[in-house]
């Protein structure tokens, strides 16, 4: 295959998130709008997720790349939402059309066979006006109850130093009375969370995870990579002054200590892969519409000369990271295997992008919902560790789902 890359005049932000949200593959973070549309030309399958992702680079160089010369990933891109479980079978898709606009830069399409009927899709693109909706019936997966009883069991085995640290979550499943619209929700979303990284990508079977995500995974870029993980949260009443919320999270012992967990356990993962690696000495405030989170970034480069792993064998050495999975990971994943009883799909999976040079941006698939037709999931998750108080951490969950269902819903549930 040939895709031809060429800049373009700037294009209405609302457009192009609208016609990726729909249809496409949607990433928008404050600096840059990543929109694939016009259907797949190319799906690379993981078999076995991402223990099986090696080919992914190879593959992706064998079609060719002509036009004028652009940034990392704005040529032959490949999206996905990989789903938690990373043995799970999965699949990335390269766009038919490619359109990657920055902030303070340029625009660039890239088109299979210099195809120019993309104008003609964003030219057709209505504007999003649907309301949030009543909710028409609710289940909780497991219920609240059930779910702070399942954090006691945790506290349990944490004590017994079995684990360092689990993240259990809970799932509301429902219904409204009309369609979803994905572009009304992720129209709504960069609205009301504009440091998030807003997506939209489908999942299969008429499925679509729409959410913001506050909190990259990886972003890798030649022989460097960058996270920003998160962990300890607060809820931010609203009419609230947030600063004593956040002041006091910089000083909460348990909320601290869950944070450094994660912080020692990805940069002791990275060593094995960089020999420079650098972090905030301590971590920061990242607030969101009603939560904080503690947040450290971590920067890492290879300065032997060494080849870098590709953004996807990045996301291998780190996913799940502690912040969404635990430590030690396989005992922390089979944990959740067995208090969750659910499958969480694509929650906390990974989001983002590759493309044929290796580089890519990776988020925590977290804060979204997964729709279909009138049909809704979400997810919300917290850390537990030993100090850890059930019913603080079931209300931590349900601040987590009220933020995200806000989007789509008029009922608090």
């Amino acid at each position: 295959m040939n895709f031809v890359r060429h800049a373009s005049e700037r294009l209405a932000l609302d457009t192009i998130r609208a016609l990726a949200a729909r249809d496409g593959w949607l990433l928008e973070s404050a600096g840059v709008i990543r929109a694939g549309f016009g259907g797949s030309a190319l799906t690379i399958t993981l078999e076995h997720g991402l223990e099986d992702s090696s080919h992914v680079r190879s593959h992706l160089g064998e079609h060719t790349l002509s036009g004028e010369p652009g940034p990392a990933g704005t040529g032959i891109v490949a999206f996905s939402s990989l789903p938690f479980d990373r043995a799970a079978s999965a699949h990335l898709d390269v766009a038919r059309f490619t359109l990657t606009q920055f902030k303070d830069g340029g625009t660039w399409l890239t088109a299979l066979d210099d195809d120019d009927t993309w104008r003609a899709l964003l030219d057709e693109v209505t504007t999003p006006l649907q309301e949030t909706q009543h909710v028409r019936s609710i289940t909780y997966q497991p219920t609240p109850d059930e779910y702070a009883h399942n954090v006691a069991l945790a506290v349990e085995i944490l004590r017994r130093k079995e684990i360092d640290k689990v993240v259990l979550a809970r799932a509301v499943l429902g219904s409204v009375l009309e369609p979803f619209d994905p572009a009304a929700i992720a129209q709504r979303l960069r609205q009301r969370e504009p440091s998030c990284t807003i997506y939209s990508m489908p999942t299969g079977h008429g499925w679509r995870f729409v959410g913001a995500s506050p909190e990259l995974l990886a972003r890798r870029e030649g022989a460097t990579v960058q996270c920003h993980p998160l962990a300890g949260t607060i809820a931010l009443p609203a009419g609230a002054a947030p600063d004593d919320y956040q002041n006091w999270l910089l000083g909460s012992t348990k909320n601290l200590h869950e944070h450094s967990v994660l912080v020692d356990d990805i940069i002791n993962i990275l060593a094995d892969s960089y020999d420079d690696i650098a972090a905030d000495p301590s971590p920061s405030i990242v607030a969101l519409r009603t939560v904080a989170h503690l947040g450290t970034w971590i920067n890492g480069s290879s300065t032997t000369g060494a080849p870098a792993p590709d953004a996807l064998a990045v996301l291998g050495l780190l996913h799940p990271t502690a912040a969404v999975g635990g430590i030690p990971r396989t005992s922390a994943y089979e944990l959740i295997g067995r208090l969750e009883q659910h499958d969480r799909g694509h929650y906390a999976g990974p989001i983002g992008w590759i493309d044929a040079n290796g580089d890519g941006e990776w988020w925590v698939g977290i804060r979204g919902l997964m729709v279909r037709g009138t049909e809704f999931e979400a997810w919300a998750g917290a850390g537990i560790v030993s100090e850890s108080d059930p019913i603080a951490e079931r209300e931590e969950t349900r601040d987590k789902l009220a933020s995200v269902l806000s989007a789509v819903l008029i009922d608090r549930v």
